[in-house]
């Protein structure tokens, strides 16, 4: 089968030929047809792991594609099935962990889906909706279930909700749409008007240009009506942080899952104690909050599909930043 492997921080991808995988008992063999990327995938490629990466990972965590052949002690009925992979496979229920952290698929030391075949245990995987393409089914695993995990995996947002979505990134909007989905008021951050334009067409009710309005979080607790969000997706990490919680009501909640600018800064402890602010931080999720996020039955955006052997290409689109939605490699034809 052919793969592509990591090959240097700068050097391009390393296509290969290796063996096909077969599967063993409980394991499934999935030909695969679509890949996105994420943010994670250019800290992987770029080695800020550190010792916890191997060198020659093949990349990519969120594909889909079909069942092409099961091991023993599953039903041959599966054969033909058309899923989507979780984000670690092995995960399939249940609260996180560091185990189950380290079987995330395309980082650390466990392949990912870059190739054109993997195995993975049948309870890794989730049906994929028959009108659906395996582009938006492969959109979901990542970006997709965090999203949804910021958003129902605590409190839950609840219709008549204020939330506060920072971005345009592929978490950011899943977010916006989940949270339209499920009755909320939703306001957007970004830098670029012409992309606060394309939220409100997705749903969102106000935008607002961080760049114009450097006290954004102070601008969205005003909108919501002077006490705060009731819940801020916080893609930034250290650098943004502080600005979320000055959105956050007394009581509200933001969920942690970015480190866009940074892994470490001063945060300021006192808005979290003195609003009681419920602070998260999100890893993805199992194979079930897969399952439950792919029942809201919202679509992804698919910005631009890429060639299998335009791979390197699909990483310099997301590395630029101008991606809407998400970076696709088709990797075989449905």
């Amino acid at each position: 089968m052919r793969a592509y492997r990591l090959n240097g921080a700068t050097a391009p991808l390393k296509r290969v030929e290796e063996v096909d995988p077969r599967p063993g008992p409980g394991e499934l063999l999935i030909d695969l047809k679509a890949a996105t990327l994420n943010y994670r995938d250019l800290i992987v490629r770029e080695s800020r792991y550190g010792a916890d990466q191997r060198a020659d990972l093949v990349p990519l965590s969120d594909g889909a594609g079909i069942i092409a052949e099961v091991g023993d002690g599953v039903s041959p009925d599966r054969v033909g099935e058309r899923v989507v992979i979780g984000f670690a496979p092995r995960w399939s229920e249940g609260p996180f962990s560091t185990a189950r952290r380290a079987g995330a698929l395309g980082g650390g030391f466990v392949d990912g889906v870059l190739a054109e075949r993997i195995v993975v245990p049948a309870s890794g995987v989730v049906r994929l909706p028959d009108d659906w393409s395996f582009a938006e089914g492969a959109a979901y695993p990542c970006a997709g279930v965090t999203a949804w995990n910021c958003l129902f995996g605590g409190r839950g947002v609840r219709p008549g909700d204020t939330v506060l979505v920072e971005g345009t990134g592929g978490v950011s909007t899943f977010a916006l749409q989940f949270a339209r989905a499920a009755g909320a008021r939703v306001i957007v951050t970004s830098s670029s008007d012409e992309k606060l334009a394309e939220a409100r067409k997705l749903g969102a009710d106000i935008g607002v240009n961080y760049r114009q309005t450097p006290d954004w979080g102070l601008r969205a607790a005003e909108i919501a009506g002077g006490e705060g969000v009731d819940h801020v997706v916080e893609v930034g990490g250290s650098g943004t942080l502080n600005q979320a919680l000055q959105a956050a009501r007394p009581g509200g909640e933001v969920s942690l899952v970015g480190v866009l600018t940074g892994f470490s800064g001063e945060i300021n402890t006192s808005a979290i104690l003195m609003k009681a602010i419920n602070l998260r931080g999100v890893y993805v999720g199992s194979v079930v909050d897969l399952s439950a996020a792919l029942r809201t039955g919202v679509r992804p955006v698919i910005d631009e599909i890429f060639s299998f052997e335009q791979a390197d290409g699909a990483f310099e689109r997301l590395r630029s930043g101008r991606h809407r939605g998400k970076v696709v490699v088709e990797i075989a034809a449905a």
